[in-house]
């Protein structure tokens, strides 16, 4: 933990479509904390450097997002939501949270999003492969990564009660 902030920054994040928006936006409100949407930023900001055509998205410019950030994820008090985790700097985060879906809901939730079969495929095998948690674990200490489930209604709101008990015990530790 990061003694020299007065509130934690936490991010939230896992492959497309297992809930990390929905969650991160839920811990925010409940908590009083900043919601920062990564893609959200990306577009307010024109931090893009490319067009992927396979993957039929926009590439990040991620040391954009690092610089326009920066001075804001120093003050803490932050949940951040992203797909991918390495590229940010680990001094930015106190818990890394990375949702975990089965691929056959996962499947479906992207479908039913407008994902293109390839899109659906790519994300689907990025969660068998556990791309997110495995980037997760290189990027931060063991200690600050945490693995949960995101299938249910249910496993939102268990989620959302173990990350409020976390902040309660992260502010009586600081």
């Amino acid at each position: 933990m990061n003694g020299s902030r007065k509130l934690p920054n936490i991010l939230v994040t896992g492959t497309p479509g297992t809930g990390k928006s929905t969650l991160a936006e839920e811990i925010a409100n409940s908590a009083n904390l900043k919601y920062i949407n990564i893609g959200i930023v990306a577009k307010e900001n024109d931090l893009f450097c490319g067009y992927d055509e396979e993957l039929d998205s926009k590439i990040l410019d991620e040391d954009g997002v690092i610089d326009v950030l920066e001075s804001e994820m120093c003050n803490g008090g932050n949940v951040v939501d992203y797909h991918s985790s390495e590229f940010f700097p680990e001094r930015w985060f106190d818990i890394v949270f990375v949702l975990r879906t089965d691929n056959t809901v996962l499947y479906t939730r992207l479908e039913k999003r407008g994902y293109s079969a390839k899109k659906i495929q790519n994300n689907v095998q990025c969660e068998i492969f556990q791309t997110i948690l495995d980037e997760s674990k290189a990027a931060y200490k063991d200690e600050i990564v945490h693995e949960i489930p995101s299938n249910t209604p249910e496993d939102m709101q268990n989620n959302l009660d173990q990350i409020m008990s976390w902040l309660q015990q992260w502010a009586a530790n600081t």
